[in-house]
């Protein structure tokens, strides 16, 4: 049996501004975003991400204060290219550390408007291995 991981609660304060930093500036996919009587979210993806990320009020889901989810961790095939799109976008970043020389030990982080933290670490491999090839991905609405 498999067991996916494929949505994250981020606990935020503002729906658009954290739809506007996560789409926009961070450059997520907006999946859906829905508000009626009885919710007010948003589901967004990172591009080759298995897993997504849900912001905004749902039913049963306010247990977690605003900002307080840390050490998210994103994996990219470069992490200076990343910083440097981030940087691009006006999201604040860390300078990249490597704590080891091997694929997997450089990374840095960045934290959204409420102050959840993200890692962004660099895998080299996932340029030429993606956990999802991209010729699989399904596109929104195809069996999700």
């Amino acid at each position: 049996m498999d067991w996916t991981l494929e949505v994250i609660k981020v606990p935020v304060s503002d729906l658009d501004r954290s739809i506007a930093f996560y789409g926009d500036q961070v450059g997520f996919d907006l999946d859906h975003h829905t508000v009626n009587e009885h919710m007010a979210f948003a589901q967004l993806t990172p591009p080759g991400s298995g897993c997504s990320i849900v912001i905004g009020s749902i039913p049963g889901g306010e247990e977690m204060d605003p900002g307080s989810l840390k050490g998210l961790q994103l994996v990219v095939p470069d992490a200076a290219a990343a910083r440097e799109e981030l940087a691009s976008r006006g999201v604040e970043a860390s300078e990249i550390t490597v704590l080891d020389e091997r694929d997997g030990g450089t990374m840095f982080s960045f934290a959204d408007p409420d102050g959840n933290t993200w890692v962004v670490q660099q895998i080299r491999a996932r340029a030429e291995h993606p956990l999802i090839p991209f010729a699989s991905r399904p596109q929104f609405g195809e069996g999700i």
